[in-house]
């Protein structure tokens, strides 16, 4: 198996893009969000939102989303998804999934980590350590019992903890793949060992992405072992960070932590948003079983 399985640049004339029809891209709601606590790793309680999947005899196999460095609304008020993750979690359940968002940050006493301080959550300690736990804690559930492991998606910092989480070792059976949305790949291709995806993963990344630069994940997939699982590699000619955002203008977001200038874009690509809501569920539809 090579190292880059694929890597596809999606000429889209950045400007030109036509809108996606608007049945397939709108964003949608949850019906039902769930809070639920579940034990982590060290002894940690860690608090979740469940999303059960829309029709209640699916047996497809359970979904854990990676919240990005924002988080889910810090520990001093009830859990709230954002936008984007409330838009794909709807669309989940509608296809038969059931979607567990672990709070790797309420849990452990704060709200975000973009403008720095993401020491006490960091994607390849423990975070890493939180999908483990949340997978283990699925499949011992009535409801998860039998669906075999695990699907996982993340968003930027939680991207990058979807990169870790499926870094070798991982318990046999507890993850089948996991996809990644404009991961930060720089550290974790600095962490020890290297790199080592123990299951299939589908990176979708910006091209212009200057919060998480595309080309230290093309580097880390590219430096992967010759017998890694398979990683495959979409880049999106002319989007930013956040290309899947339901109806965000781009914006400059200032005040960050991990770039130079401490700024950078932020919104959507309608082009990449409609495929990567079409790409993304039919990468998980390899794995799930259908």
């Amino acid at each position: 198996m090579t190292r880059l399985a694929l890597l596809l640049l999606l000429l889209v004339t950045p400007g030109l893009a036509q809108p996606p029809p608007a049945g397939g891209i709108l964003p949608e709601a949850p019906r039902t969000l769930l809070p639920v606590t579940l034990p982590g790793p060290e002894g940690l309680t860690l608090r979740a939102l469940l999303v059960p999947a829309t029709d209640p005899a699916s047996r497809l196999p359970v979904v854990i989303a990676l919240h990005g460095c924002g988080g889910l609304g810090g520990p001093d008020r009830p859990m709230a998804l954002p936008r984007r993750e409330r838009d794909w979690a709807a669309r989940l359940a509608a296809r038969g999934h059931t979607v567990l968002f672990p709070d790797s940050f309420g849990s452990r006493g704060f709200a975000e980590t973009c403008r720095g301080g993401d020491a006490a959550a960091m994607p390849e300690v423990q975070r890493r350590a939180d999908i483990h736990a949340a997978a283990s804690w699925v499949q011992a559930q009535p409801w998860g019992e039998g669906r075999g492991g695990v699907l996982l998606l993340g968003w930027s910092h939680g991207g990058s903890t979807a990169l870790a989480a499926a870094q070798a070792p991982v318990p046999p059976g507890l993850i089948r793949a996991a996809a990644a949305l404009y991961p930060g790949c720089r550290r974790i291709g600095r962490a020890q060992p290297a790199w080592n995806p123990a299951v299939p993963m589908l990176l979708l990344l910006a091209a212009e992405d200057d919060w998480t630069p595309p080309r230290f994940c093309e580097a880390l997939v590219r430096a992967a072992p010759a017998d890694a699982a398979p990683v495959e590699v979409v880049v999106y000619p002319g989007a930013v960070h956040g290309f899947d955002q339901p109806d965000l203008p781009v914006r400059t977001l200032t005040g960050l932590a991990g770039t130079r200038s401490g700024t950078a874009q932020m919104g959507t690509d309608p082009a990449a948003r409609a495929d990567a809501l079409a790409r993304v569920p039919a990468f998980l539809d390899r794995f799930a079983g259908r």
